[in-house]
């Protein structure tokens, strides 16, 4: 499991590798200002801290054992591991273990073992922690099914979950609660959610207290909690801690056993609101005595949000209300119709889901409202139930306090009938009191602490309350941090990015091409650029968007300028002393006692000049009203106001060395081929592939469907005779196919390129050891992708290489989110591939080697096989459908795997190798299959076929099979029909339900055919536990897990017992009995 007990120091000062030397010298982290307690029980009282400082506090002291899932940046258990390494003791007098782990297929396991050994009897009373992210919990999924089932024979098990995650796609950190809903609602597993950092203590302690009764999760943004210092006023020791969970859970102790787990967890609430003076719910509204409509909400921000903006806006009249849904499973409806104001008319569920894939596909609802829209429909508080709508949004969106405005506004109206979230909308901010410092750098520039230093300054007024976070984008300039800084002599709780700062501080000129700085600071606000720009290069060096912004906002505009003092000992230090002495003139700080404030943290010599200098070094410049005036450019691109957060630290891989790439003469090539031995070379099959690969034959090709018929599908088989090559029933086949060759000619000749020059480069899958050597036409043909579709890396790499300025702009466009519409209409409609854009930007022009690193690799294509080996040992079979389009230009294209093979004739050669697929045959031969295939989906059920017959002629007994097929018409594409009517005929498939879809008026699918049959799917699937297969695209399994659910529940309604159908469905799907491949 890769358990780990590794303690570890200086906890805050991590992920400073790389910076400046000035930073170094400073002690304080990029990201923390505030360095975590020594001593556990030290902590209490007013205190800077984080929101995961404080979960680890409740969860050490609390604990037996913690079990931590935590990738190195992101941090999560820094502090829990620093006081096991130091030997502290938790609220028991005893050393809590610590046990790190990774992330991987059985997470949980460790967990599951320890808490039901038999060797800790001892301990049976306190809980087993988990400190994890949203990821960590799916991996659980199996651990806490288990955990579930036997929880009264098990220790009380919390989890404390960042709900974070790495979107795949888009490289972002997103914020991800659909994940854990989804998670608990099939485990069981209790799920509770921390609204605010200032609660986060306390919801850390109530779930732990909760686990008293059922497995707990305690959830929390995953973005801001972690990372957010500010100070906390009420912090619990250790000691309160110890006391209160005696209390709490004694009284719990006097509540009847068969009270439910909601009864029971209720109390273990108001035991805690009792003794902390607090009011905390299950589901707590906010707004209008006598609201309209009110919006239902889970999750940090969401619920910080939209309870303060509805707080302000209710006043001001609008009859709006918030639920913020704390306890979110088990779904209380008694509680939470009891929180719902009965004036409400409509009810709008704000609920997360995946990705924009599902916010668009209206089957798809969120979790949240199926769940809210149960309650109201099922309550008698009303005649006639307010109608419930579900407004989804991504992972990815990241809230502001205007959107949220907007949005009650809306659904307050009377003629609300569902509504898109907006994106463009009015300015406004919930933060009034205080003021708000925004600062840009690059991620390892010797600034870049400056911002953390400052605010630890700050926070030394006692009178005043401050907040810093920073963000990290690994994007622009390879790496930017932005640090935010707030200061009020209120509690802080703005969970939302700053929109109007007062002062915004700029490291690096270049980062004004990046992010439009001027979007979020104040009208009448301060920009500080830290640049040696002299007064008459403004209009060269400073964007044109950048400089109309500066007039429509009246912002002052002061240039610092370190350089203009000459002959500096330490630049860096004197860069970094200048730039925070700057600041505090800015804000009209007490110079003198801040000063000796950055003796503590920066050069003393530095500090002293910068002093000095200061005046000769900062200037306000006199904004031209003519900037106002300059047109705005066809190609200007829209700017992003905030960082994306792509990381927890800076970008580390600017600092690796590149993987060289040379482009070599024959000559020097000719010498590694020649002399192998000494200069380590071999020859291999496609060294660049790590997997064994095989050279066949082309035996046959057959058009299955009519030659008039719009759909080429055919049959391919190649000869694996002496090649070695062996698959098994269900496996894949891999084609490394070759790129036209015609086309790469085409494209030689226009490049301007040598097809025959040699080109030596970095084998992909062993960069350090292994070199390949191609020549440039065989490149092209067989490992570079250049007829393949681009993302958006491409374009922002290829603008490196731009000569004209047009060409680059746009460019940067297609990168950009501004440029997301196009890009998807070059993708789906023009469906343009790196020949294509090479042609359109003609100036941008890289070199061979620096093609080559920017143009994707030539992947392989893998199929589902059409063939039991056991029946044609000498041959592989594969069903394929020529993919082919008319684009938006009119040129007639093709998918390149599917053309290869389309012009493959007998006895061509081809490289293939095999693939482990999940589609695997039950290791009984009378297990009951139970298989649906859409179109050439129908592949791999031939191999299942072919060896049922095999087996029966073994004189095996074999089990029932269930064949339902799906295409369009059955004249034309009633594929390996006979074969089909045959295997029927003989008793092999003793149902076979054919779904041809336009064959008829109205439409028949594959569900439909399975609904008819449901009986046969009871007895096979459910009753006689048969194994039910799914081949194809993707967009039936919905219908078809319905249908199944219904077998289930049909079942279980025959038996007379209840039952999960969604939960038993995924509990078949973990024993591989049922099983999904589509694409």
């Amino acid at each position: 499991m890769g358990a780990q007990e590794v303690p570890v120091t200086n906890a805050r000062l991590q992920g400073q590798e790389g910076l400046g030397e000035a930073s170094k010298k400073a002690g304080v982290s990029p990201a923390f200002p505030f360095s975590v307690s020594p001593a556990v029980a030290a902590i209490g009282g007013p205190t800077y801290t984080t929101a995961q400082t404080l979960v680890q506090q409740v969860a050490y002291s609390l604990s037996d054992k913690v079990f931590t899932y935590s990738p190195e940046t992101f941090a999560l258990d820094c502090a829990v591991k620093q006081w096991a390494g130091e030997k502290q003791h938790n609220a028991s007098g005893r050393v809590t273990a610590v046990t790190a782990l990774e992330t991987r297929l059985g997470a949980g396991s460790a967990l599951l073992g320890y808490t039901f050994s038999k060797d800790k009897t001892s301990q049976k009373e306190l809980p087993q922690t988990v400190i994890a992210t949203t990821a960590t919990l799916g991996a659980m999924q199996p651990a806490l099914n288990q955990l579930s089932l036997l929880y009264a024979l098990s220790s009380p098990v919390v989890a404390h979950v960042a709900a974070v995650d790495y979107d795949i796609t888009s490289g972002n950190l997103v914020t991800d609660y659909a994940s854990a809903i989804n998670v608990t609602r099939e485990t069981g597993v209790g799920l509770i959610a921390s609204t605010s950092i200032h609660e986060s203590q306390h919801m850390a302690l109530f779930a732990t207290l909760a686990a008293s009764d059922l497995p707990t999760v305690h959830i929390y943004d995953g973005l801001k909690f972690p990372r957010e210092s500010t100070r906390v006023v009420d912090v619990l020791d250790q000691g309160a801690l110890a006391k209160l969970s005696v209390t709490v859970l004694k009284e719990q102790n006097e509540v009847g056993k068969k009270a439910d787990q909601v009864c029971r967890v209720s109390q273990i609430l108001q035991s805690l609101n009792a003794a902390l003076g607090t009011a905390y719910s299950f589901f707590e509204y906010e707004g209008h005595a006598s609201p309209n409509a009110v919006l239902v909400v889970f999750g940090s921000v969401e619920a910080s949000l939209a309870t303060q903006v509805v707080s302000t806006i209710a006043k001001a009249g609008e009859k709006v209300g918030v639920i913020a849904v704390r306890l979110m499973t088990p779904f209380s409806e008694a509680h939470f119709i009891k929180a719902l104001p009965k004036s409400v008319k409509r009810v709008v569920v704000l609920g997360q889901v995946q990705d924009e894939i599902a916010v668009e596909d209206d089957t798809t609802q969120s979790a949240l409202f199926t769940d809210v829209f149960s309650a109201v429909i099922m309550s008698d508080s009303w005649l006639l139930p307010p109608p419930v709508f579900d407004i989804k949004y991504p992972r990815s969106r990241v809230w502001s306090s205007s959107e949220f405005r907007f949005f009650l506004k809306q659904i307050a109206q009377v003629s609300y009938a569902g509504a898109t979230i907006p994106v463009n909308v009015p300015a406004f901010d919930v933060f009034t009191e205080g003021n708000q410092f925004i600062f840009w750098d690059i991620d390892n520039a010797v600034t870049a602490n400056a911002p953390a230093t400052l605010a630890k300054l700050l926070a030394g007024d006692s009178s005043k309350n401050v907040s810093f976070i920073a963000t990290y984008d690994n994007g622009p300039q390879a790496g930017v941090i932005q640090s935010e800084i707030r200061t009020s002599r209120k509690v802080l709780e703005a969970p939302h990015r700053i929109q109007n700062a007062d002062i915004s501080i700029v490291n690096e000129i270049k980062l004004l091409g990046d992010y439009d700085v001027v979007a979020t600071v104040k009208q009448g606000g301060t920009i500080l650029l830290v640049s040696n720009t002299a007064a008459e290069d403004y209009e060269k060096k400073l964007p044109a968007a950048f400089r109309r912004a500066l007039v429509n906002k009246g912002i002052n505009f002061v240039i610092l300028n370190p350089e203009a003092v000459e002959k500096v000992e330490d630049a860096d230090a004197f860069k970094v002393a200048v730039t925070q002495l700057a600041f505090f003139q800015l804000i009209g700080a007490n110079a003198a006692q801040l000063l000796r404030g950055l003796l503590n943290y920066t050069d003393s010599a530095a500090i002293h000049l910068a002093a000095q200098e200061l005046e000769k070094v900062m200037h306000t410049v006199e904004v031209p009203k003519a900037w106002a005036e300059e047109e705005v450019a066809e190609t200007e691109i829209a700017l992003p106001a905030v960082p994306t957060a792509t990381s927890f630290t800076f970008n580390a891989a600017k600092l690796e060395e590149e993987v060289e790439s040379l482009l070599r003469t024959p000559q020097t090539v000719a010498q590694a081929l020649s002399f192998k031995e000494a200069l380590k070379a071999t020859p291999a099959l496609r060294p660049d592939l790590g997997m064994k690969n095989f050279i066949v034959k082309v035996r046959e090709r057959k058009r299955l469907t009519p030659e008039y018929y719009d759909r080429n599908v055919f049959h391919i088989e190649f000869d694996i005779s002496g090649t070695g090559l062996t698959y098994k029933i269900g496996e894949a086949l891999g084609v490394h196919q070759h790129n036209d060759e015609k086309e790469v000619y085409e494209f030689i000749q226009w490049y301007g390129l040598d097809p025959e020059a040699i080109v030596e480069v970095p084998s992909r899958e062993d960069p350090e050891n292994t070199l390949e050597v191609r020549t440039v036409y065989q490149a092209l043909l067989q490992n570079i992708d250049m007829f393949g579709k681009p993302g958006k890396k491409f374009y922002e790499s290829l603008a490196d290489f731009a000569t004209n300025v047009e060409e680059k702009k746009a460019l940067l466009t297609l990168s950009s989110p501004e440029g997301a519409l196009e890009f998807k209409r070059r993708a789906e409609a023009d469906t343009v591939t790196y020949a294509d854009i090479f042609r359109e930007f003609p100036s941008a022009h890289p070199a061979f080697y620096d093609l080559a690193k920017i143009v994707s690799p030539l992947k392989r294509r893998e199929y589902s096989i059409a063939s039991a080996q056991i029946v044609n040992p000498e041959s592989v079979h594969l069903l394929i459908v020529a993919v082919d389009w008319i684009d938006s230009r009119g040129r007639k294209r093709m998918g390149q795997a599917t053309r290869y093979l389309s012009n493959l004739s007998k006895g061509s050669e081809v490289t293939v190798s095999v693939k482990p697929s999940v589609m695997k045959l039950p290791p009984v031969s009378t297990a009951p299959l139970v298989m649906a295939g859409l179109g050439t989906g129908l592949a791999p059920f031939r191999a299942f076929c072919q060896y049922r017959a095999w087996q029966k002629e073994q004189g095996l007994p074999i089990g029932p099979i269930l064949l339902y097929m799906g295409s369009r018409h059955q004249r034309e594409e009633y594929l390996y029909g006979e074969e089909w009517e045959a295997y029927k005929t003989a008793g092999i498939v003793t149902l076979l339900g054919t779904a041809f879809s336009r064959d008829q008026r109205e439409k028949i699918y594959i569900q439909d055919r399975m609904r008819q049959s449901i009986e046969d799917i009871v007895k096979a699937f459910v009753k006689e536990e048969g194994s039910f297969y799914l081949c194809g695209p993707t967009w039936p399994v919905p219908d078809v897990a319905l249908v199944l659910m219904e077998a289930i529940e049909k079942d279980a309604m025959e038996r007379g017992v209840k039952i999960d159908a969604r939960r038993r469905l995924e509990e078949l799907k973990d024993h591989e009995r049922y099983v999904l491949e589509v694409y």
